[in-house]
């Protein structure tokens, strides 16, 4: 491979030479600096395209001009029950600053229900087996005035134990389930307001999945279904995907649903921590002031502190596209802007991949990354961030950086603590986990209880986790950690650790040969590379 160097801010690949800088690498909650090897490949997310000027004109515009179905107005009647769907807290991340696009469609919506005598309106929170949301989680998401007027009653949490309120509609034809939200399903009119913040989500996985039960999810949530997702960001290419579409073609036959689906730009941070994404060799002096100062900031506090600032910092994602009217063609159009913001061209595999894990993921939004979490990232979400083929080649070695601290909200990931020090302590693999021990979990009445009435993930949630990383594991030769604090957390996950990036690069060449092309995915920001040879 021919080394070369691009100083441009724009491009989105540039090969390390020896005088460069040192890379910002994500380190749980925190970020540090390590030098990477002469001719790494360093990939960098795309830059942000512009946000639309006028999001709410934009969202309006789309529902009055839908994509093959009639515009929102005319399918308003006074008397008729309306339910409209929103995802959860799990997207985007960080969560975005206030006012959320999901309270400016929701706006949009409600105002256009108000003016066509539509007042049996529920708005429901498409959580599947994800925990349920705060008062104040849910207050924040669509604003006050919203929140005050339907909740509780008419504003709340998805429930997939609640069994009076779900309603089984059929089977596939390939004998797959779907047990779904009754109210939803029975509705008049089932509006879903979408944020597609990757291109995994949306389309029919909105209704399919996120209010469906556990015997639904169970179907297509397993083992050999992820081995045969050849990455969940390229949907023709997803089993998992294909799963998913057979169950929404069933909910677009029993229930009349109008999608509203937008896509965000990749402006993860304000002005003052913007340079985390940026590429090093540009940094200015101020720049490099910024990052002592943050180094220095984040380094004095304990790591309790240093999680609650970074979640408290709004993400600036602006609205780059909106669409609305019958689910399939409205997915394609927003798909084809998240590829635009997303997408990278990459030309070749590499031997060692090393990506930073940051602190957030869709599943410890307020809480900490446990280990199962971390896993889920590193082979669930880093290894699939690719079209075509994997950015890492078969058997190639995975460099994660991460403290891997033994650390489980008991609040939020109960169920998780359990299946870590218990389950996986016996075996780790999925197929067997699965059969000897999800249900166990899935029926478990304290686990359920938690789910149902606190603010926990469902019993299921953490084989869910251990399956998602399966394809991951199946396709990586060894996974080794840089900076682990302890031995015991990358061995129960199955991988080797390291002191620091330096002993983890010298680890993974021994395996590799000291030619093995190396590339750094830079994060936290999502870059999906496009690989061919």
């Amino acid at each position: 491979m021919a080394l070369q160097l691009r100083r441009k801010t724009h491009e989105s690949i540039v090969y390390i030479d020896r005088d460069s800088a040192p890379r910002i690498i994500p380190f749980g909650e925190d970020f540090i600096l390590e030098d990477l090897p002469t001719g790494t490949r360093v990939i960098y997310p795309n830059p942000p395209i512009k946000g639309l000027p006028n999001r709410e004109a934009a969202i309006r515009y789309a529902v009055n001009h839908p994509i093959d179905a009639k515009p929102l107005y005319a399918q308003l009647e006074p008397g008729m029950r309306v339910t409209i769907a929103i995802d959860d807290i799990s997207m985007p991340l960080p969560p975005m600053q206030t006012p959320d696009v999901r309270q400016t469609m929701l706006e949009v919506i409600l105002e256009q229900c108000a003016a066509n005598g539509v007042d049996d309106i529920h708005l429901i929170i498409a959580i599947s087996l994800h925990r349920r949301m705060t008062p104040w989680e849910m207050e924040r998401m669509v604003g006050k005035k919203i929140f005050d007027e339907f909740y509780p009653d008419r504003y709340y949490n998805h429930d997939a134990e609640d069994d009076e309120n779900l309603v089984t509609i059929g089977h596939t034809r390939h004998d797959e389930p779907l047990r779904i939200n009754k109210r939803a399903i029975e509705s008049d009119l089932l509006i879903y307001a979408n944020i597609n913040f990757v291109p995994m989500n949306g389309g029919h996985k909105s209704v399919a999945v996120g209010l469906c039960d556990y015997e639904s999810l169970r179907a297509h949530h397993e083992p050999q279904t992820i081995r045969d997702s050849d990455s969940y960001m390229d949907p023709s290419s997803s089993e998992l995907n294909h799963k998913i579409n057979r169950l929404g073609k069933l909910v677009d036959e029993h229930c009349n649903v109008f999608h509203i689906e937008t896509a965000l730009n990749s402006r993860m941070f304000s002005d003052g921590y913007d340079i985390l994404t940026r590429n090093e060799d540009e940094f200015s002096f101020m720049d490099r002031m910024k990052w002592e100062a943050m180094k220095r900031t984040f380094g004095n506090l304990p790591r309790a502190a240093r999680r609650k600032l970074l979640h408290q910092i709004p993400a600036q994602y602006e609205l780059i596209a909106c669409y609305a009217g019958a689910t399939e063609p409205v997915h394609e159009k927003i798909l084809e802007k998240n590829y635009q913001q997303f997408e990278i061209p990459v030309k070749g595999q590499c031997d060692i991949l090393i990506t930073g894990i940051p602190d957030i993921s869709p599943y410890n939004v307020y809480s900490s990354l446990n280990p199962l979490l971390v896993q889920v990232m590193a082979l669930g979400y880093h290894f699939n961030m690719y079209r075509n083929k994997p950015l890492i080649r078969k058997g190639g070695v995975m460099i994660v950086s991460h403290p891997c601290f033994d650390e489980f909200d008991h609040n939020h990931h109960a169920p998780y603590i359990e299946f870590f020090h218990r389950l996986l302590s016996e075996s780790r693999d999925a197929f067997y986990l699965r059969e000897k021990y999800e249900r166990e979990f899935a029926t478990n009445p304290n686990y359920i209880e938690m789910y149902r009435r606190g603010n926990a993930y469902h019993g299921a949630h953490p084989f869910f986790m251990w399956y998602w990383g399966e394809n991951g594991r199946q396709h990586v030769g060894k996974v080794i950690v840089a900076g682990a604090e302890n031995a015991h957390v990358p061995e129960m996950l199955g991988w080797e650790r390291a002191d620091n990036m330096t002993e983890a690069i010298a680890q993974a060449r021994s395996y590799m040969g000291r030619n093995a092309e190396i590339t750094m995915l830079h994060q936290p920001i999502i870059g999906l590379c496009n690989v061919t040879d």
